[in-house]
């Protein structure tokens, strides 16, 4: 006790000519070990410390008593609090004082994704795979910009003597500007030229024109860039997903067209050159395989144990219009984030919201007088518009944001605010004043501008939210399976972010043109783009961030271990769903897949799934292929002695014919413990809706590592009239509870060749 008596003596003594001054927040480290022993814990340790300073302070405030906001004692022992200078200088001079510092504001991680996906510094799959070190990833696209600094080479070490490429100058492109990071860079336009000669007198290089190309492969493995946004929306730190990895660009894809002949020749040079990841944000659409460059050329990629990772396409919501749907690859569909754009909206009543909005300016619409008229709420009509004069008007639902704003802009409104249906936005374009509110927010707001005697509001722009829930969502444009060349294999395999995902850029008027009209410009040459082309090069950096932990896992094993650990289930622990409006079904795996890609559970998936060329031949030939089909594919002369459509694939769809009654499917699939040692797995099914799952044997045991077992699953359907589509799962689980091993298994009716 007298030491106690004596500790706080000293305290209040040091506090007895305090003056009143302002108060910050700051962090106290402590030794833990200086706590009097009459104290129970270090939190009353801390909270003692500042009721004492509290009460010998002569010019505090009673009613602004000191806040302690956090204690700590994992991994910082101490205390944070709002003190003044004064306050803190006493602090200092306590027994058991450490150090102490000025809180500081976190910078938010603008290639959010990263953090969104759990990859961090400190555990799983980025330690694990050195960030991607010396990986080589081969991006297909419309070329990049080298000057962007998410190409800098800092912190990356000598070029792999493995790579074979070059870095090819052309107009406009010195072969000077490739580094340790940007490794190779070259054009394909020789087809181009070809389908359109009067373009042979332009120049050409591997210089991106578009932007596309340098978005989507700063994605994959861009460096660390400092203090980026788009128009000081996300401002932050931005990076790929496999930072330390390198990039080989190949330019196929150019303003005047993109063709086949192109793409495989860039498809053919990466895999000479020796990548071993590649990815391709397009597709083409409705073809078999053997006239698609992609699955041909994959199927050699996949052969070298390149890993091939592709997108979906866009432009969804309508089944069976999804390409890339090749059984070698990966193939990538979209989603939200949790994170949100927007500006913050207070009305004079108090009322706060948070708005949507990317209006790029810092600027603030500041006690506008509200207007809701229903005569113009439809925000549709010039002539009516042409009547207002000020203030802030209310937009209803009865009209498409796109077309309002429109309207808006070209009126004499302060701004908008918009109510809409979209549970969330993907467009980067915001040429006007105003936010938007979900309809279930309308009527407070539409209550008060209506019955106030003076309803004012006040916009705040260029916000930035995260965790945002539920995230993630599958997004509205994204293609939706099952494949029209083959529908016998799921896919989409997975989802990954794609929404407004922010990335490096091209110094391009159209950017810039997004805050032309009240004289901004983007000077950080980051854009925030959103589609299944920003998710396929997530796939990409995650599968060369597994290549770099397993350099000994094939392709398909990559593969099966992102599909084995995605996640079905959003931030709220909901399942997933997807953006339709107002209704916002659960998503089906025909648009995510198995769920949003986990890389560090697929870092450690305990189960995976291989497969070889051989079954691909095997699988080709069940699809009534020619041989010269087979060969144009494949580039050998497999015989087709044996066909098996029952690919040794992670997951499990079931064709039936409509009209039917009932169908039954059999499967068998080999898995492979790549856990550490022995184990023992139990299944555990979700059966779709009106199906019966069995699975022979219910229990698997792996004596060691690498060891394969074999197992088979039945589906009985009953079929009805309406020819829906069902799903579920049969997940294999650990005894200890480590792995969960998760397949997704849908029943879906067969179509013709006539209705895809």
């Amino acid at each position: 006790m007298l030491k106690l008596i004596s500790f706080l003596f000293m305290f209040a003594t040091s506090l007895l000519n305090l003056a009143s001054a302002e108060r910050s927040t700051h962090i106290v480290h402590m030794d833990k070990s200086f706590m009097p022993k009459a104290f129970a814990s270090h939190q009353h340790w801390y909270s003692s410390t500042l009721n004492s300073l509290k009460s010998t302070s002569p010019n505090s405030d009673p009613q602004k008593p000191l806040e302690l906001l956090y204690t700590y004692d994992n991994v910082f022992h101490g205390f944070s609090a709002v003190l003044s200078r004064a306050e803190l200088e006493a602090v200092n001079k306590l027994p058991g004082f450490v150090s102490a510092c000025s809180d500081r504001v976190a910078t938010l991680d603008t290639t959010r994704s990263t953090e969104f996906l759990g990859l961090n510094p400190v555990t799983g799959l980025w330690p694990a795979a050195n960030y991607g070190k010396d990986v080589i990833v081969g991006v297909l696209d419309t070329g990049v910009w080298p000057e962007s600094l998410s190409y800098k080479d800092d912190g990356m070490t000598d070029i792999p003597s493995r790579w074979k490429g070059s870095c090819d100058g052309g107009y406009d492109f010195n072969s000077s500007l490739c580094n340790k990071k940007l490794i190779g860079a070259r054009y394909f336009n020789k087809g181009l030229l070809a389908a359109n000669p009067d373009d042979r007198d332009k120049k050409y290089s591997a210089r991106d024109t578009d932007g596309h190309g340098t978005h989507t492969s700063s994605i994959v493995a861009g460096n660390y860039v400092e203090d980026v946004s788009f128009f000081g929306y996300a401002r932050g730190r931005a990076r790929g997903v496999a930072p330390r990895a390198r990039l080989a660009i190949y330019k196929v894809s150019f303003r005047e067209g993109r063709y086949a002949s192109d793409v495989l020749a860039g498809l053919d040079q990466a895999v000479a050159d020796g990548v071993d990841v590649i990815s391709i944000s397009f597709g083409f659409n409705s073809i078999p395989f053997y006239e698609d460059p992609i699955a041909i050329a994959s199927f050699a990629a996949m052969e070298k144990g390149v890993f091939v990772s592709t997108s979906a396409g866009n432009s969804g919501d309508t089944p069976r219009r999804l390409h890339n749907g090749i059984p070698w690859v990966l193939t990538v569909a979209a989603g939200s984030m949790d994170r949100s754009f927007g500006g913050s909206i207070t009305l004079g009543n108090g009322l706060n919201l948070r708005g949507w909005s990317l209006f790029p300016a810092k600027a603030v619409v500041k006690d506008s007088t509200l207007v809701y008229n229903e005569t113009i709420a439809g925000c549709n009509s010039t002539e009516l518009l042409s009547e207002f004069h000020g203030g802030t008007i209310i937009c209803d639902n009865s009209s498409s944001f796109s077309s309002q704003i429109l309207f808006i802009s070209e009126s004499n409104a302060d701004a908008a605010i918009f109510i809409s249906s979209d549970f969330t936005y993907d467009e980067n374009s915001f040429q006007y004043p105003g936010a938007i509110i979900r309809p279930d927010e309308a009527a407070k707001v539409i209550d008060y501008a209506t019955k106030d005697a003076n309803p004012t509001v006040t916009i705040k722009f260029q916000q930035t939210f995260v965790g945002t829930k539920p995230a993630p969502m599958v997004a509205e444009y994204t293609r939706l399976g099952p494949s029209p060349t083959y529908p016998g294999i799921l896919k989409p395999d997975l989802m990954a972010p794609g929404t407004l995902v922010l990335a490096a850029w091209i110094p391009d008027d159209r950017v810039s043109n997004i805050g032309s009209n009240i004289g901004l410009s983007n000077s950080d040459d980051f854009n925030l783009i959103s589609g299944t082309s920003m998710a396929c090069p997530h796939g990409a950096g995650i599968a060369a961030l597994l290549k770099g932990a397993h350099p000994d896992w094939s392709p398909a094993a990559i593969r099966s271990s992102m599909v084995t650990t995605a996640n079905p289930l959003d931030n709220t622990g909901n399942p997933i769903r997807e953006i339709n409006g107002f209704n916002n079904p659960i998503a089906s795996p025909l648009s995510m897949g198995a769920g949003q890609v986990n890389p560090n559970s697929a870092l450690d998936p305990g189960l995976i799934y291989d497969a070889t060329a051989q079954d691909y031949m095997e699988l080709l030939c069940s699809i009534n292929y020619t041989r010269k089909q087979i060969r144009t594919i494949t580039r050998s002369s497999y015989n087709c002695s044996k066909a098996s459509s029952d690919l040794n694939y992670p997951s499990f769809v079931s064709l039936y014919t409509s009209g039917t009654n009932a169908s039954t499917q059999n499967f068998k699939r080999i898995v492979t413990n790549v856990g550490d040692g022995a184990a023992t797995y139990k299944a555990k099914v979700t059966p779709p809706e009106g199906s019966v799952v069995t699975v022979f044997p219910e229990t698997l045991v792996f004596r060691k590592k690498y060891e394969k077992r074999i197992y088979s699953l039945t589906i009985h359907t009953k079929i009805d009239e309406n020819n829906q589509v069902t799903y579920g799962a049969v997940i294999w689980v650990e005894d200890n509870g480590k792995h969960s091993v998760r397949s997704p298994i849908v029943v879906t009716p067969k179509i013709s060749s006539d209705d895809s």
